[in-house]
């Protein structure tokens, strides 16, 4: 159960990361891709079509998949291996700690079905993944928005030294950033609009939410500034403190646990800082979720525009 959480008649792009790996690879041949059994469900499966020669199949094995990813990269090749998240964080850590980042390579592994993106329950919605993988020395951690980041991040990711863990957003993905005058800069911040009354600071398909929300919140007066945090790790803390650092309500939101993932990122670098500031999570509970369609997954669990907006008021009270 792979569902699109783009709204009705909304702006969307068709597989943004097999494309954007497919241009990545037509400039470098460094380039391969592997996957273990989920092609399609990545959309690994455009690399595959355009460079058969240079994808590789690992069949149902994330240890194996993370282990092979590993040698590639020994000899000099750039590997992008997808699986979904649950797998890459659950099955294979031990796989991508020691064999990738322990020796810094430039292995990326493409997770796809992040935080509550499917209905099909806790053994497939990766809601702790960046908890896991915050603490692995040398992880870059990218949590993208649409799918101009998506398409942006993949040449950087391809680029950059070390291991790299992004947070897959597939199929039909909302195409929302282009009217912010946004560009994807790896490690980096940005902030998309002013607002005098309230920060979001946002990250991956929650940035969306908070751009929704910050013009519903325009309807009751209330002004709000967005910030979008897509890479994870390293953290902009300075960008980020910047904007917290004032008299405004400052709300994280994030599709992830409450525990271990952007909140808890931002709260620590408040506490570092010695801001003495409160920030309010918009975030997934600490609980194993239900099965079921994602508009009511994202309703009961506080991911709709409705709910935010209201937690929001019910805030400035």
């Amino acid at each position: 159960m792979i569902a699109s959480f783009a709204d009705p008649g909304q702006k969307t792009a068709s597989a943004p990361f097999g494309h954007a790996l497919v241009k990545a690879a037509q400039e470098n041949d460094k380039i391969v891709g592997l996957t273990a059994d989920l092609g399609k469900y990545t959309d690994m499966h455009i690399f595959a079509q355009a460079f058969p020669e240079r994808f590789f199949q690992m069949g149902m094995a994330e240890q194996l998949l993370f282990g092979a990813a590993a040698g590639l990269a020994e000899t000099g090749l750039i590997p992008f291996a997808s699986t979904y998240s649950v797998f890459a964080a659950r099955r294979a850590y031990d796989f991508l700690c020691l064999d990738a980042a322990e020796p810094n390579l430039n292995v990326n592994i493409v997770g796809g079905l992040p935080g509550l993106t499917t209905g099909y329950g806790p053994s497939h919605q990766a809601t702790e993944d960046m908890a896991i993988f915050r603490g692995m020395p040398n992880l870059t951690i990218v949590d993208p928005c649409d799918s101009i980041d998506i398409e942006q991040a993949v040449p950087q990711l391809a680029a950059s030294e070390g291991p790299t863990y992004l947070r897959l957003l597939r199929g039909n993905v909302p195409t929302v950033l282009d009217e912010y005058g946004y560009t994807f800069e790896l490690g980096k911040a940005k902030v998309l609009r002013g607002g005098n009354d309230v920060v979001f600071i946002s990250s991956g398909l929650m940035t969306m939410r908070a751009l929704q929300a910050a013009k519903a919140l325009a309807e009751h007066n209330v002004d709000v500034a967005v910030v979008h945090t897509p890479t994870i790790k390293p953290f902009d803390a300075a960008t980020v403190l910047a904007e917290i650092n004032t008299d405004r309500l400052a709300v994280t939101l994030e599709n992830h646990s409450v525990t271990g993932g952007l909140f808890e990122t931002v709260a620590s670098a408040v506490v570092t800082a010695g801001l003495g500031k409160r920030v309010v999570p918009v975030a997934l509970p600490d609980a194993f979720l239900d099965a079921g369609a994602l508009p009511t997954l994202h309703d009961r669990y506080g991911l709709t525009v409705q709910k935010i907006v209201a937690k929001v008021l019910a805030e400035l009270k």
